[in-house]
Order: structure tokens, then C-alpha cells, then sequence
């Protein structure tokens, strides 16, 4: 009896000790699946992922194969989404489409993560002239329209999918430099920061160890619908020509290519424009799911 009950004393303080990592991403995975807006956007932003990886084996056409005998033909069932002014299929334009934005956007908002968020979390932690002097020069770039400010970086580096992508790096950095140095300021008062200066750790370990884990929750939030504000970006930068050059299938070049048929072959220009929607209002649900998950008194 007595090696039993110590045994099964055991087997329950071992849960216990092992319980509050998974009860909390559970209670995260409840908080998020009650928020039935974020798990519609979780959904349609999956279903754009799956879309851009299977692009090769679920496109009907290739992207680039041409007929002009064929010309804005309307949707049928041979081309759902109908013809362009060159032939090309418009529905598998659209599915490989996905992929070149999505890795814009991620791309682009990875750049931001990694400079914004790193230079809030040193100007955050060491303060004094340091956080002055690095917060002045960001209300400066945040004083440009982020739109005006990509454009001005891509006029600068030329057109190309490439420079795309550095421009919507470069103009998202301020939004996390103050969104990391915000969180980071208060993270740094708690107690087992000072208890980590206390016990002789030092400033790399105490920021890789305490800080960043602790200060992650916002930054996943902003990067997320981040993603949507990459993807506008990217769209019209390639509306107004600055992005992905012809033949590319991208999807604010394709919505460029239509606007002189919108009377006589409105469907060039709709669906990729239904795609860009979709795609964004996708990114911006599980963005506003994320942070009512993440933190619930926000919903307060």
C-alpha cells in the first residue's frame, strides 16, 4: 500500500511539475478556437498556404502558355476564371500567384522582425541616450506614409521582386522597433529579470533567456497582420509597375494588366483584386484572433 500510494504521489507531482507549459498553450488553443473570427482567418490563410505550395500540382495550365485565339475569353468551364489579354489562364495565374505573394509578405515582415524587433529590444533594455537617439530616428520614418516611404526605396533600388521585398522590410521597421522597445521596458522590471542581474547573469544571457521569450506575444501579433500590410504593399507596388516585371503572375501586376478591359473583360481585373482581399482579410482575422488568445484582457 505504502509503495503504491507513494508511487502514485509521484506519478501526480510529476504531472504537476510537466502541467503548466501544455495547460497553457491548451488554454491559448480554447481561448483562440472561441474566437470564431480568428479560426475563419486561420482557415483561409491555410487554405492560401496549401494553395502556394501545391501550385505545380493542382494549377490546370502552366502560368506562362499563351493563345491568342483565345484572348480575354470569359470564365468557362475549360478556364474557370477565364482568359487574360495574352490566353493565359487566369486560374492557375492566380495559384501561382499565391506563392510569389506569400513569400513576399513573410520575406519582407521576417526583414522587420529581425532588425525592428532586435533594435526595440536593445534600445528597450539599455535606455538612456541610446533609446533616445535610435526612438528620434524612428518617429522620423514613421512621420512617412509607409506606402510613400516603400515606394521612395524601390524608386531608389529599381524594380524587381527582390527590392520589393527590402522596401516593405525597410518601411515595417519602425512599427516593431516600438512595439519590442514598448514591451521590452516593462518585461525588463519584472522580478526574475532582477533576480537573473542579481545572481551575475549577463546582459546576452539575460535578454536571449528573459527578455525576447517574454516579449514575443505582441511581436507575433503586429507580424501577422503585418503579412497583410506586405501584401498590399507588394500589390501595388506592382500595379504601378515598381514590382514584378511581366510575365511574372503576381497578383497586383495581373490586376494592373486588366484595368483597360474592366468594361469588356471585367474578370482580368476582379479575380486577382478577389484574391488580394480575401488573402488580407484572412491574415487580419487571425491577426485580431491571435491577440484576443494571447492576451484576453485586450477584449476589456
Amino acid at each position: 500500500m505504502n509503495k503504491t500510494t507513494t508511487a502514485t504521489k509521484f506519478n501526480v507531482n510529476d504531472k504537476k511539475i510537466k502541467s503548466p507549459r501544455v495547460s497553457e498553450l491548451m488554454r491559448f488553443i480554447r481561448r483562440f478556437k472561441k474566437n470564431k473570427r480568428g479560426v475563419i482567418g486561420f482557415l483561409m490563410v491555410l487554405f492560401f498556404v496549401v494553395v502556394a505550395i501545391l501550385a505545380p500540382w493542382i494549377a490546370p495550365y502552366s502560368p506562362f502558355d499563351q493563345d491568342a485565339g483565345s484572348a480575354m475569353n470569359s470564365p468557362s468551364l475549360e478556364h474557370i476564371f477565364g482568359q487574360d489579354r495574352y490566353g493565359r489562364d487566369i486560374l492557375s495565374r492566380i495559384i501561382y500567384g499565391a506563392r510569389i505573394s506569400l513569400i513576399i509578405g513573410f520575406f519582407g515582415v521576417v526583414i522587420s522582425v529581425i532588425f525592428g524587433a532586435g533594435l526595440g529590444t536593445l534600445t528597450g533594455y539599455i535606455g538612456g541616450k541610446f533609446d533616445t537617439i535610435i526612438m528620434r530616428l524612428i518617429d522620423i520614418l514613421m512621420a512617412f506614409p509607409g506606402f510613400l516611404l516603400a515606394l521612395a526605396i524601390i524608386s531608389a533600388l529599381g524594380p524587381g521582386l527582390v527590392n520589393v521585398v527590402i522596401a516593405i522590410g525597410v518601411f515595417s521597421i519602425p512599427a516593431f522597433t516600438r512595439v519590442a522597445r514598448s514591451t521590452v521596458s516593462s518585461v525588463k522590471n519584472n522580478e526574475y529579470v532582477e533576480a537573473a542581474h542579481a545572481m551575475g547573469a549577463s546582459h546576452i544571457s539575460i535578454i536571449f533567456k528573459h527578455i525576447i521569450p517574454n516579449s514575443m506575444a505582441p511581436i507575433m501579433v503586429l507580424a501577422t497582420m503585418r503579412i497583410a500590410t506586405a501584401l498590399l504593399t507588394a500589390a501595388g507596388l506592382s500595379f504601378l509597375g515598381l514590382g514584378a516585371q511581366p510575365p511574372t503572375p503576381e497578383w497586383g501586376a495581373m490586376l494592373s494588366e486588366g484595368r483597360d478591359f474592366l468594361q469588356s473583360a471585367p474578370h482580368i481585373s476582379t479575380i486577382p483584386g478577389l484574391a488580394i482581399m480575401f488573402v488580407v482579410l484572412g491574415f487580419n482575422m487571425f491577426g485580431d484572433g491571435l491577440r484576443d488568445a494571447m492576451d484576453p484582457n485586450m477584449k476589456l
